[in-house]
């Protein structure tokens, strides 16, 4: 007689797809899915309808891309790309708000802005070619951009709701969540006027998050410091309009981050971390910058941040 199985998905996953799973933020990062911009980021005539500030020079773009892939392999990190991509998608690019890879798999994102919604159809094509198990499509009426969630460790995250991530969003990510022994699920207040939660925030290693002080709601001081996590605070404004916080851990404490944010980076150092900077000036143009390229798909776990 056959036999009935047993024992958890995530044991599986290594054997039926490959090495894949999510669980924080500074993990050494072992592999990625981005989106070297095509023929959608051309002839763009009203960037404003894109929700971006200004035209690109797609050269730069791709220029600027190619770099930041080249850093993440010489950090030992696989780069996967999103290979096909419709041309009314230029913000395609920012492959990070599509896919929220967890232990478990992937979380197929529904984009909250109009002129993106689409564009996740062309993701979750990709994932099933490498063969990434997606656990979830965000259904119904829920939205939910992969940006509005940032992991602590395996069972702790920070969930951001506001214009990018409503309700039924919430609940349809939380559920999935919960089935994967998620215990902690910070709920975190996005303000109005940003999109995510690494608009205002990033981490950057085991003890180190870097915020911008004046936007963080209070639960995130609350949270991190219960954690003992040190907060350093964004030292300029006109550094955090360069997104200095949108920036990836390739291990913990070593961080790849744009250029032009010198303050910012001398408070890193300062705490121990090792600072990457690398030109996005033209990537910026469209609001997002290196975090927004890149969705994970594997990073080495972390201990337990406990509450203290």
């Amino acid at each position: 007689m056959y036999g009935i199985t047993e024992g958890d998905f995530r044991e599986d996953i290594p054997r039926l797809y490959g090495n894949w799973g999510v669980d924080s933020e500074i993990g050494t990062l072992r592999a990625v899915l981005m989106r070297r911009g095509g023929k959608e980021i051309e002839g763009i005539t009203d960037p404003k309808a894109m929700a971006m500030k200004e035209v690109w020079d797609v050269e730069k773009v791709r220029h600027e891309q190619d770099v930041l892939a080249e850093i993440y392999r010489s950090h030992g990190v696989a780069v996967h790309y999103i290979e096909e991509m419709g041309e009314a998608y230029p913000n395609g690019i920012y492959v990070r708000d599509l896919v929220l890879m967890t232990p478990d798999g992937a979380i197929v994102a529904r984009p909250a802005a109009s002129c993106r919604v689409g564009e996740e159809v062309y993701a979750a094509r990709q994932l099933s070619k490498l063969g990434v198990p997606i656990i979830k499509t965000i259904h119904g009426t829920g939205i939910f951009d992969g940006a509005c969630l940032l992991w602590m460790d395996a069972q702790t995250c920070l969930l951001g709701y506001g214009l990018r991530c409503n309700a039924s969003g919430i609940s349809q990510v939380e559920a999935e969540l919960s089935t994967m022994g998620v215990k902690h699920v910070i709920k975190v207040e996005i303000p109005r006027g940003m999109a995510h939660l690494d608009s205002f925030m990033a981490f950057a290693d085991y003890k180190t998050a870097l915020v911008l002080r004046m936007a963080a709601p209070n639960t995130v001081y609350t949270e991190l410091e219960r954690r003992g996590i040190q907060i350093i605070d964004i030292p300029d404004l006109e550094e955090f309009a360069g997104f200095c916080q949108n920036m990836v851990a390739l291990k913990p404490g070593t961080v790849v981050m744009p250029t032009g944010c010198p303050k910012t980076v001398k408070a890193l150092e300062k705490a121990g971390v090792e600072v990457i900077q690398t030109e996005v000036g033209e990537v910026m143009k469209g609001n997002g910058a290196i975090h927004c390229m890149t969705a994970f798909l594997k990073r080495d776990s972390v201990p337990l941040y406990l509450p203290e």
